[in-house]
């Protein structure tokens, strides 16, 4: 394992937990170069970066996921993370939200449902 491999991965299991483990032991059978790629680059260069703490960083990402539409399996990932590095519910919701006027409903529509799933699973209510 090399430098970028080992920071890589301690960030990865720090932000999505046993979620990006999993997503990383799906690769193994067909693209393990691809995990490779996620964990050095992704979470070994950019996802510790300094500029940026983790929670803004989950906030772009989120943002982007929303906008990209057709991100519903990363999207749960992050949302997620978001709450394993500290944001909350209302916070994440607030997000999706605010890329309405960007993106428009049918893509956050999409992604709010996602959240709503997400924090059902985790047995977590939204204070409105």
């Amino acid at each position: 394992m090399n430098e970028r491999y080992e920071r890589g991965w301690e960030r990865l299991m720090k932000v999505d937990g046993e979620g990006g483990k999993g997503v990383i032991e799906s690769l193994k059978e067909i693209a393990p170069d691809l995990g490779q790629y996620v964990i050095e680059f992704a979470f070994g260069d950019i996802y510790s970066r300094g500029e940026l703490d983790l929670k803004q960083r989950q906030l772009v990402t989120l943002s982007a996921l929303t906008t990209q539409g057709g991100c519903e399996r990363q999207l749960r990932i992050h949302i997620n993370a978001s709450l394993n590095v500290g944001l909350t519910p209302s916070e994440i919701v607030e997000a999706i939200m605010h890329c309405v006027p960007y993106t428009g409903f049918p893509r956050v529509l999409n992604a709010i449902f996602v959240a709503k799933e997400t924090f059902i699973e985790r047995d977590i209510k939204v204070k409105l």
